[in-house]
């Protein structure tokens, strides 16, 4: 199947690209609600499942005898921006197990935050693990080896206790099979899964809702979205998308990207999950898919309709500011 086009670009009146793409959205019973082409595909889901991913931090007992609360769990799901508050809370949040950076098996990057790269280079500083954006997953999976008992060099592996959780937690929650054949390797060096879109989209409806789940699943799955929504900043940061997104409707949206065009989401009030993929990975397309998506679901609330729509048609901009095109979803979305 050759997914339709989902996003395009204007310069002018006239279209200078499209972006294809997939939308799945279903229920916790596994009943599709809506989809938009080839949604039994499997893709790899990169950092759009770190919420899934951190179930055992919490199932463990790890975050609350860590003292783990939202502002913990929000940047254990999150892909940060490196800003001076996401690097000092990663710190802490190993500090509090008796670590430092040195634990951190992810790598470092400079900060994908501009105001946070130039203050290192101004300083004459190398950015190290804890800019890495997913600093706060990592340092849950450490947390959660230390209150365990595992030892953690290694814990990035495939095999190791750490990922064996973080495998079983994501195939309990989506119902699909993550198997050697379809692993791969995510850039912070975890393994990661290709799996069909749909099924992380029955996974976040899963975990908006707790259906299907034990209740100490449930209690975790909800606490660690409710932290995501409570403090978006720290799964994301200054200007992102996944912000903007869950800020427009507090406790409402939840929302989280992941490299290459993926998106997940949940709409607790409804009891839905989502699932996007743009075809050519293009982040910009990705976020409008989200966005329209979530107007779409959330057309029963004009205003907030309304500020989604937005969201979902940015503007592009000259040098100095004067719009001369724009990002729009295609009617497949509207």
């Amino acid at each position: 199947m050759t997914n339709p086009v989902l996003v395009e670009v204007l310069r002018g009146a006239v279209v200078e690209s499209a972006h294809r793409g997939a939308v799945a959205v279903f229920d916790a019973d596994g009943n599709s609600v809506w989809e938009i082409g080839d949604t039994a595909r499997p893709v790899f889901p990169r950092s759009a499942v770190k919420a899934i991913q951190a179930l055992p931090l919490v199932e463990s007992g790890a975050a609350d005898a860590f003292g783990f609360g939202d502002r913990e769990l929000a940047l254990a799901c999150a892909s940060h921006s490196g800003e001076p508050a996401h690097v000092e809370l990663a710190r802490a949040m190993l500090a509090k197990a008796g670590l430092d950076e040195a634990a951190l098996e992810c790598g470092a990057h400079w900060p994908s935050s501009h105001d946070a790269t130039v203050a290192l280079a101004s300083a004459g500083t190398l950015p190290n693990a804890l800019h890495n954006n997913c600093s706060g997953k990592h340092a849950g999976f450490l947390c959660t080896c230390v209150h365990a008992g595992i030892a953690h060099r290694g814990y990035v592996k495939s095999g190791h206790a750490s990922q064996e959780m973080v495998r079983d937690a994501m195939q309990a929650v989506t119902g699909a099979a993550h198997d050697i054949d379809h692993c791969g390797t995510d850039g912070c060096s975890i393994p990661t899964y290709a799996v069909p879109l749909r099924s992380f989209a029955l996974g976040f409806a899963r975990m908006a809702t707790g259906v299907g789940f034990e209740p100490v699943r449930a209690k975790a799955a909800k606490r660690l979205l409710c932290a995501c929504m409570a403090e978006p900043f720290l799964v994301a940061g200054t200007g992102r998308a996944d912000v903007a997104l869950m800020e427009a409707a507090p406790g409402r949206i939840f929302v989280k990207g992941g490299a290459e065009g993926v998106y997940c989401a949940a709409l607790p009030e409804l009891g839905l999950g989502v699932a996007l993929k743009c075809d050519d990975g293009a982040g910009r397309a990705a976020e409008v898919m989200v966005a329209a998506c979530m107007a779409r679901l959330l057309h029963a609330d004009r205003a907030l309709a309304a500020k989604l729509i937005e969201q979902a048609n940015p503007p592009i901009q000259s040098r100095v500011g004067a719009k001369v095109g724009a990002v729009r979803p295609t009617a497949a979305l509207s």
